[in-house]
């Protein structure tokens, strides 16, 4: 194998093991305060050691990790203090991207936002049922909605920042299982119909409704300390 092959494949390998750890912090999958050890990691993910250890720090720097010195590595742990800051900045970045994407969007972006709320009520529609087989789906389809909204913001570093903030409230919500039914239907349809009226100011009332009325849902669960 050439320098540049063995390059390439490590890259693929660090990418590919970052994804699926980060993904399972994020969904819950790797629990809160869980002990990552650097053997079993790498029985579990097939990834090396020296590989984990960039993809471990990499998560550090978005603190979904922490480095604890000698002892190695941990999942990041939960509190109420930092979900409420995840919250409050979640806001305000979504409010400033939709207000972008509101006055930027054409009849493509239309379709997409259309689309994502389509699915999410679908999976909407299976949570009211009781069917919690799909809650990692269902909080995808959330994902997928609220990036529709603002993806026609014209700007990267607004939805990446976006993203990865989103991606921590998500961790919050898989942990609380907090599913608050028709009340959170309702406000998904409100913003879809903001977006279509390109009606951003309402749509921040909405939206304001909706993350404080998830936060308190996630909060009255008592499964973040």
């Amino acid at each position: 194998m050439t320098d540049v092959a063995a390059g390439v494949q490590s890259a693929t390998a660090s990418e590919s093991g970052y994804r699926r750890i980060r993904t399972d912090i994020v969904f819950g999958r790797l629990a809160p305060g869980k002990k990552l050890k650097l053997e079993r990691l790498k029985a579990d993910y097939g990834v090396g050691v020296s590989t984990l250890r960039e993809v471990l720090n990499r998560l550090t720097s978005e603190r979904l990790v922490l480095a604890e010195g000698q002892k190695g590595f941990s999942v990041a742990p939960v509190s109420i203090g930092n979900l409420r800051e995840i919250a409050a900045l979640r806001q305000l970045l979504e409010c400033r991207a939709m207000e972008q994407s509101f006055r930027a969007g054409d009849t493509e972006w239309e379709a997409r936002a259309v689309a994502a709320h389509h699915r999410l009520v679908r999976m909407e529609e299976r949570m009211a049922g009781g069917d919690r087989s799909g809650t990692e789906e269902w909080k995808q389809a959330d994902w997928q909605f609220h990036q529709a909204l603002i993806s026609a913001c014209g700007s990267r570093m607004l939805i990446e920042t976006h993203a990865a903030v989103f991606d921590k409230y998500l961790r919050y919500q898989m942990i609380a299982l907090s599913y608050r039914g028709e009340i959170a239907a309702r406000e998904h349809a409100a913003l879809l119909d903001c977006a279509l009226h390109r009606d951003a100011a309402r749509a921040a009332e909405v939206l304001s409704r909706h993350v404080a009325g998830g936060l308190e849902h996630a909060l009255a669960t008592g499964s973040i300390g």
